[in-house]
């Protein structure tokens, strides 16, 4: 798949509209003849329209520059658009296209809902290098949309290319000067679809400013699975980062505010429990890959006795293929789906008009506090201390969610709680992988390699995690002042 970020603008023309000359606008210094194209697409959807309810569409589209699957999601205030190529007898979107939007559809079937058919003349809009500012599409266009009929207009559509956004700027404010207007349909589908096309999917917020905040806070992680699910498949080492937090703070709403939801909780922390343990082997194996290659290529070449990087790299290269595979396989399989369903309907159950209390809602994210002070003044071994580290991160969660009603006050909690769990989680690290060093240095030396440079680097993070332990009383200390401004 060829992926490339799409920032266009798209506007309604009048009647006698007349195109400007926009030579000497933004960086353009000739423009194009025309190019004559005939495009004929065919949406795909659910029944349910699942993708046009996350603004998300797919077609297979036959004539111009690029004919084949594309599927386009929104991207901040522009749109990501991944093409595939398509056989001359393929008309059941690719299994590539099919995984990109599973999370929507939870896999139920894709098939058409609308035909466009669009006469296109494009320009390309060129800047003094021969490089192409934007591309410039008069669009002549019919539908017929497979529900409730078609339709025919006229639109103007302009995409950026080698130009900047500065340049895009100034090309629409000249071509809204000659009475071009910004289209008021968000797409040609939503246009082809006319009352048919569903408002876009979320959460009407209701109920008292602390019931909004929690049904906000839920609803935000909901739309953070959604959202990384497709990159998390191909590979996209931030996005599986991204989603595990999201799966964490959900986790922890559900344990330090379970008086103020309502369903099987138990099972439902349970269930995403599984889906943090997936994303969560890729994740660490990852992130020790990083870690170790570096403390290997910090340590002096005449104290790095023998092939420890190639031992390292390969071994947690099979370890991550492993978890990568396990991984996917959760994510496509019906127990997956279940989940998300499940959490859907959690978001519907905290979006309710019932009030909440704001000193409830408070007292609730201050008791996951006390809990994580209490672990930490009790904590005696190791594991008790990654336990403590594991309920301030639930106390921070805590803290997030109250932001909307508490303000700065909860966000500088947020960040001083951050800075201990940073400080506990470099000690839990660094056991972590000093016990992956015992374990590689007996594989080398079972090989009949030098072991030497895996105990050097075995009490190095050992030093590591240990001076982290001396920037815990301080991080502490600060975490009391915050919480006395919040909770008083």
């Amino acid at each position: 798949m060829a992926g490339k970020l799409e920032i266009e603008r798209k506007y309604e023309l009048p009647d006698g509209f007349a195109l400007p000359d926009l030579t000497g606008v933004g960086g353009v210094t000739a423009v194009g003849e025309p190019d004559d194209q005939r495009l004929d697409a065919v949406y795909y959807d659910t029944a349910g329209l699942h993708l046009a309810r996350g603004r998300v569409t797919l077609r297979r589209r036959t004539g111009g520059n690029d004919a084949g699957w594309h599927l386009k999601r929104p991207a901040g205030g522009d749109r990501s658009e991944l093409q595939v190529p398509a056989g001359n007898r393929q008309k059941n979107p690719p299994r590539a296209v099919v995984d990109q939007v599973r999370a929507l559809t939870r896999g139920a079937e894709l098939s058409p809902v609308a035909r466009i058919r669009t006469h296109r003349v494009e320009r390309a809009l060129r800047a003094a290098d021969g490089s192409t500012v934007a591309l410039l599409a008069d669009d002549t266009v019919s539908t017929e949309s497979l529900r409730n009929g078609g339709g025919e207009w006229h639109e103007l559509e302009i995409e950026l290319v080698d130009g900047d956004t500065a340049a895009l700027q100034r090309l629409d404010a000249a071509l809204r000067k000659a009475g071009a207007r910004p289209a008021k349909s968000p797409s040609k589908l939503a246009q082809a679809l006319g009352p048919d096309y569903p408002a876009p999917s979320g959460v009407q917020l209701r109920g008292s400013k602390s019931r909004q905040a929690l049904a906000a806070y839920v609803a935000a992680q909901r739309d953070a699975l959604v959202e990384h699910d497709p990159h998390v498949r191909e590979g996209d080492a931030e996005a599986v980062h991204k989603m595990r937090v999201a799966t964490r703070r959900l986790r922890s709403t559900l344990r330090s505010f379970r008086s103020l939801l309502d369903g099987d909780l138990d099972r439902l922390h349970d269930e995403i429990k599984w889906v943090t343990g997936l994303l969560g082997d890729v994740r660490d194996t990852d992130v020790m890959g990083e870690r170790l290659a570096h403390l290997v290529h910090e340590e002096p070449d005449e104290l790095v006795l023998g092939p420890v990087a190639a031992r390292i790299t390969s071994l947690l290269a099979a370890r991550a293929a492993e978890a990568r595979r396990a991984l996917v396989a959760g994510l496509d399989s019906e127990r997956y789906t279940t989940l998300l369903d499940d959490i859907d309907a959690l978001v519907a159950r905290t979006a309710t008009p019932q009030d909440v209390p704001r000193k409830r809602l408070m007292a609730r994210a201050r008791k996951a506090l006390r809990r994580a002070d209490r672990r930490i003044a009790a904590a005696g071994t190791d594991i008790e201390q990654h336990e403590a580290r594991k309920a301030y991160k639930r106390a921070r969660y805590a803290a997030e969610l109250v932001v909307p009603i508490a303000g700065g006050a909860a966000t500088r909690l947020a960040d001083r709680v951050t800075d201990l769990q940073d400080a506990l989680g470099n000690h839990q690290d660094a056991l972590v992988t000093g016990e992956l060093l015992k374990q590689y240095a007996i594989t080398a030396f079972g090989a009949g390699e030098n072991a030497f440079t895996y105990g050097l680097l075995h009490a190095r993070v050992d030093e590591h995690g240990r001076r982290s332990l001396e920037d815990v009383p301080k991080a502490r200390r600060k975490v009391r002042k915050a919480a006395r401004a919040l909770y008083g």
